[in-house]
């Protein structure tokens, strides 16, 4: 049985994704058809049922809960993860009043994204938002396109490099409130594929985790293939910060986030939510 699958270039999700997709962990007669595009895409992707397996924003997934059902594996989720806010200028004139944020201009790596969501719960006035892709905001904080910026991915390792300024870990936010780990992305898989083959999906995905673990610091063929231009330790350390424990198993804590972060994404505009909370996940 073949299979589309979706994910990012980024060498988080081909470092968890590599031994499925090329083969080197034994899928049990599944085959996959990857998809690579950016998160946003895939998002986007996703309200019009593109793919049978797909990497998804969780704003993303909480809108198309008739479509998709969270697997347990290789998720983006974890402690000191989150996407922080930028500016070009000395952060301490935005500490000072919250409202300098909510006024101005801020680039964001899209509509869906959980970036926008975290934002959006730590800062709900702010409404002068700009959307482009994640790799494309810090150039448009430097250039003055946009006052502040929301990063995530690499960026969060180069950002200060270029004379960038923190103003705000969006993550370190909400783990302050919320006392839960920072739910980033999620694998999904249609509602209409057999529940057998979900788990078999499942099964596969952590072993190609565990395969990936097992020959660790080795960043492979693969993986710098996708990651263009970036330096092999940076590299490293995207794949430390967002894979983990919970990229094998989502667990009852990692569920227990996702849980939590759904509730507040029902409260946030124009966040709609199609059915309840109690069936996110393939169990």
């Amino acid at each position: 049985m073949k299979l589309t699958l979706g994910f990012s270039p980024c060498p988080n999700d081909t470092f968890i994704f590599d031994a499925l997709i090329n083969k080197r962990i034994d899928t049990e007669g599944l085959e996959f058809d990857a998809v690579l595009e950016d998160v946003e895409a895939l998002n986007q992707g996703a309200f019009k049922g593109k793919l049978d397996i797909t990497k998804l924003s969780y704003p993303a997934f909480f809108q198309n809960l008739d479509k998709y059902l969270l697997l347990n594996s290789g998720a983006a989720l974890g402690k000191g993860v989150g996407p922080i806010l930028i500016s070009k200028v000395n952060p301490n004139s935005y500490r000072d009043q919250e409202s300098k944020v909510e006024d101005r201009s801020i680039a964001l790596p899209g509509e869906n994204t959980t970036a926008n969501l975290l934002f959006s719960f730590a800062y709900p006035a702010a409404n002068n938002k700009v959307f482009m892709r994640f790799d494309k905001i810090e150039d448009a904080v430097l250039s003055g396109k946009t006052d502040l910026g929301v990063i995530i991915h690499e960026n969060r390792f180069t950002y200060q490099q270029k004379g960038l300024h923190k103003v705000t870990d969006l993550g370190e936010y909400w783990e302050e409130k919320r006392n839960t780990p920072i739910p980033l992305g999620g694998i999904a898989i249609k509602r209409s594929v057999d529940k057998a083959i979900g788990l078999q999906v499942d099964k596969s995905i952590r072993k190609s985790v565990e395969f990936a673990f097992s020959n660790y610091p080795l960043v492979t063929d693969y993986v710098k293939q996708h990651s263009q231009e970036m330096d092999e330790e940076v590299m490293r350390q995207h794949i430390e910060l967002y894979v983990n424990d919970f990229s094998l198993d989502l667990g009852n804590e990692g569920k227990k986030a996702i849980e939590t972060l759904y509730k507040v994404a029902a409260t946030q505009p124009p966040i709609s939510i199609v059915q309840s909370s109690s069936d996110l996940f393939l169990s």
